[in-house]
């Protein structure tokens, strides 16, 4: 399970204020901490970028490369902007992402052909919602596939996200369980190895207490590793649950044990 920094985010003051003035200091020296705690990927959370979204997106993609050169999850949900990222993008650029919502079938999905880059799906229904259980998110999880397929991009180039759900939700132990089970089952239901992501964040919405929250998001990151998880989009600062992360991950491999392998002094 590769571990991808979601740290970059525009609903950050610091980061909103960078895009304002024009400096890219705050972005360039967060980038810079999550490469040094071993980011796979930059998760690039720019929003929408409602006024001049094509400048803005320029800011953060020249900001982020200039101390870079791991792969952009390139994270917003204007066409125009994503499609600026995209093109001024030098290091390998991932959409994040598409659903059945009839917008991102139109202006994002034909991107990913366009540009010939891995794009995430997201198991949500046209009208936004989450699926219920994990029989809905695999029908969910088929006509996705289809849809990519319909617009020329390959079933390989998606990376599922099956949705992690918040906990304080009324069904959210019963969600999450529900994903559990979907990262194991895809490849066989879909017929090859698909990869997937996941947003552990999400897990603790709303949480406030902080010594609970990531006790929790430790416990279920170490269940995502043991059900196949591909990434984990997650707080990369968070030495804690990077650990446990990444301990995870050695025991969900059939690999020879070393103590050597294990994160710590």
């Amino acid at each position: 399970m590769k571990l991808i920094g979601d740290n970059l985010r525009i609903t950050k003051p610091d980061i909103q204020e960078a895009l304002k003035s024009g400096d890219p200091m705050p972005v360039q020296g967060l980038v810079k901490l999550c490469v040094e705690k071993g980011t796979f990927a930059i998760d690039v959370n720019t929003g929408p970028l409602g006024k001049s979204p094509e400048k803005g997106m320029a800011f953060f993609i020249k900001a982020v490369e200039s101390v870079t050169h791991l792969p952009l999850l390139i994270d917003t949900s204007n066409p125009v902007a994503m499609k600026a990222g995209l093109k001024g993008a030098s290091n390998r650029p991932i959409i994040n992402g598409f659903s059945l919502e009839p917008r991102k079938l139109e202006k994002i999905l034909p991107l990913a052909k366009e540009f010939d880059c891995d794009i995430v799906g997201f198991l949500l229904y046209p009208d936004s919602r989450v699926p219920k259980d994990e029989a809905e998110r695999f029908e969910v999880a088929i006509e996705l596939i289809e849809k990519a397929e319909d617009a020329g991009v390959p079933k390989e180039r998606v990376i599922i996200d099956p949705i992690v759900p918040p906990l304080a939700w009324e069904d959210g132990i019963v969600q999450a369980r529900a994903v559990l089970n979907v990262i194991r089952t895809l490849p066989d239901l879909l017929g090859f190895d698909v990869r997937t992501i996941g947003g552990v964040s999400n897990l603790t919405t709303g949480a406030g207490n902080k010594k609970k929250k990531n006790l929790m998001v430790q416990s279920y990151v170490a269940m995502l590793a043991t059900a196949g998880l591909d990434y984990a989009l997650l707080d990369i600062l968070n030495a804690e649950t990077v650990a446990a992360a990444r301990a995870s991950s050695i025991l969900s491999k059939e690999n020879i044990f070393s103590w050597g392998m294990v994160p710590g002094g």
